[in-house]
Order: structure tokens, then C-alpha cells, then sequence
């Protein structure tokens, strides 16, 4: 990862958490309005805070690891009965999901109704067998990247693992082969170019997480920072 450039990427997100912790703090809680929209979790599709976009933008810590599908490999471990290494067809041959769903990105936007196809989290976990007490996954990257989650929330049906969006082949760009999309919370609680998932019995957090980012990361809540440093 170059440090550089993800130190740079680091500050900006630092001056983005003062902007909005004084806009917060100016303008207080956002109520949403009765007729927005609504998704199957009975949640607003456009999150507090956020504003539509048309595009989905682009954004990571400045690498773009190229992954052929014939070297990439997804590792499943920790604390697990059956800790296992998939390949592109091991993947490829585990149930294969159609699902919408909206994407929140932490810096304000919202793309939604997303088509995706993949495989979802919980088929995974079935495979992989975690142990009764393993309660929090980390997911990690082939660029390097973390993040961690509660392991009830990577069970919900819409977490995926997706190889295509909008009917075409994922991009590098965009994390392809492979990333975790994870509706129900801020983007970058869904790793791209995923690489691993660690089954833990407790939580760790994860690359933004360690820099001041929630734990969790509800947009509906927007828990976008920590309460640990005064968010």
C-alpha cells in the first residue's frame, strides 16, 4: 500500500469527520420525512446525511491490486470448525445470488438499486462452521485493508460476496474479482478485493476503525465516527 498517498487519503478523511461533526453539531439530529422511500428493511433507501448519486464513484486507499481469477483465492479461518481455502471454481460452484440493494459510501453519497451477483455471507459461514463462540469477523484485502464486523450483522441475507454489478464482471476498480457488499451499513464496512475472513470470538478492529471510524457504521444512525474520541 503506498503510505503516502494513503496518509494523504487518511487526513482528508480527518477534515471530512470535523466538517461533519460541526455541521452535526450546528444543525442537529436529520428527521427522515414520512413519504421517503423505503427498503425491504423498512429503512429509508436514502440514509440521513447522504445525498443520491447517479455514478458510483470510486474510492480506496490508491492500489488496485490485479487479481487473475485463476490465482485469487478466498480464505476462511479462525475460529471455525472447518477452516478452508476456496479457489475461483470452488466459489463459482457454491450457490450463486441475484439481489438489489443500495450502496452508502461514509463520505455522503448513495447509489442505489444495485444489481448484484454473488454469493452470499451466510453460505460461507455454513462452509466454513464457526464456532459457538465466535461472534465478530474480520475481513481482510489483497491491498492490505481490514475491516470488522459483528458476525450477526455479516449474516444478513443481503451480505454478499460479488463477482458482477449491473450485469457486468465486477471491475478492479471497483474491487473485482471479489468484494463484500454490506447494505445495512456504510460501505467500507464491505471490503473490496477480498481476500480472507477471520471468524473471532472477540472483535478487532479494522483499518478505518483504528483511525477513528465507528465500529459498526449504521447509516440510518449515521454512526460514521467513534464516541471514543468525542464523535
Amino acid at each position: 500500500m503506498p503510505d503516502g498517498k494513503s496518509d494523504r487519503i487518511v487526513a482528508a478523511r480527518l477534515r471530512q469527520k470535523e466538517r461533519h461533526q460541526a455541521k452535526a453539531q450546528q444543525n442537529g439530529s436529520t428527521a427522515v420525512r414520512s413519504d421517503t422511500p423505503i427498503n425491504r428493511h423498512g429503512k429509508a433507501k436514502v440514509p440521513p446525511g447522504q445525498t443520491q448519486s447517479k455514478k458510483w464513484p470510486v474510492l480506496d486507499l490508491g492500489e488496485h491490486p490485479a487479481i487473475d481469477t485463476d490465482t485469487w483465492k478466498l480464505t476462511l479461518g479462525g475460529s471455525c470448525e472447518n477452516p478452508t481455502t476456496l479457489s475461483w471454481l470452488d466459489f463459482q460452484q457454491l450457490p450463486q445470488m441475484n439481489d438489489v440493494s443500495d450502496f452508502h459510501c461514509v463520505t455522503t453519497w448513495s447509489c442505489l438499486d444495485i444489481a448484484w451477483r454473488g454469493v452470499r455471507f451466510r453460505d460461507l459461514a455454513e462452509l466454513a462452521k464457526p464456532h459457538g463462540k465466535a461472534r465478530y469477523i474480520l475481513c481482510h484485502a489483497y491491498d492490505g485493508y481490514t475491516t470488522n464486523l459483528p458476525l450477526h450483522e455479516a449474516l444478513k441475507e443481503d451480505v454478499l460476496l460479488v463477482h458482477s454489478a449491473q450485469g457486468d464482471v465486477l471491475s478492479v476498480e471497483h474491487g473485482g474479482p471479489v468484494r463484500m457488499i454490506t447494505p445495512q451499513l456504510y460501505a467500507w464496512k464491505g471490503a473490496k478485493w477480498i481476500s480472507a475472513i477471520t471468524f473471532l470470538e472477540d472483535d478487532s478492529p479494522g483499518y478505518w476503525e483504528q483511525r477513528g471510524y465507528s465500529n459498526l457504521g449504521d447509516p440510518w444512525q449515521e454512526d460514521r465516527y467513534s464516541s471514543d474520541d468525542g464523535a
